[in-house]
């Protein structure tokens, strides 16, 4: 049980691997997590991270046994681990296969963008526990699918399939079987040759900062890459951006 991870061409990959239990979360793999994005962040030939599973499950969320050893504790890493995702400042990804439950549908929930596979199933399932969903993951599970699918979510822990997530704004793109790895790898190219001042400016709007504008517009004079982005595209070539994270 832990959590594997990778770099290539500028894609940090990590993936959970626990697969006595589906992929469940450990209270040991919360822990984990916020320092290995830490240093994922960090390093500057990360310029995109996917989150995924190792073989045909995502996650099944958390280690039951551990919530019977230490509940709050077990709560509060996995609300920590989430918030860590939510605030890596790069663009981030979950790719998923087979169950995204509980724990498992807060992690992908934190990733900017959700790719499934056929056949996955996803279910927010703390009311089967008697747990109280924390605040913060309740408002970022709303503000994917609306209130009205948020509490159909909560209320039931009924799972739901690929296809309905797609419907509701819960999932991004649906592949099938067999497809999902060469989608994620295509997108990803795609986000590594993107200017990253562009997707750290955007990212911090889209989840709601207000406070920032004049800083981003600093940046963006002095970063030179919009006079790289205009210059590529009248040259008809790839842009080089230089800005990082």
């Amino acid at each position: 049980m832990e959590l594997l991870h990778s770099v290539t061409d500028g894609v940090a990959t990590v993936a959970i691997h626990h697969p006595a239990k589906r992929n469940a979360m450990t209270v040991g793999m919360w822990r984990a997590l916020p320092p290995l994005l830490d240093d994922l962040a960090a390093d500057p030939a990360v310029r995109a991270l996917v989150l995924t599973g190792e073989g045909d499950t995502f996650c099944a969320g958390a280690d039951i046994s551990t919530l019977r050893e230490s509940p709050d504790e077990a709560q509060a890493l996995a609300g920590l681990a989430e918030e860590a995702l939510a605030a890596f400042p790069k663009p981030s990804l979950a790719a998923v296969r087979g169950y995204c439950v509980g724990g498992g549908s807060q992690l992908a929930a934190a990733c900017d963008l959700r790719f499934a596979e056929e056949g996955a199933l996803f279910g927010v399932t703390p009311a089967k526990l008697g747990i109280v969903y924390p605040a913060s993951s309740t408002r970022r599970l709303v503000s994917l699918v609306g209130p009205g699918t948020a509490k159909y979510l909560l209320f039931s822990g009924e799972l739901i399939d690929a296809e309905r997530a797609l419907r509701t704004g819960l999932v991004d793109e649906v592949l099938p079987v067999g497809e999902l790895g060469k989608r994620v790898g295509e997108f990803t190219r795609v986000l590594v040759s993107r200017s990253q001042l562009t997707q750290a400016a955007a990212k911090e709007f889209a989840n709601g900062r207000t406070d920032r504008d004049a800083h981003w517009a600093e940046q963006a004079r002095g970063s030179g890459d919009t006079a790289e982005g205009v210059a590529a595209f009248l040259e008809r070539r790839a842009p080089r951006f230089t800005w990082s994270v």
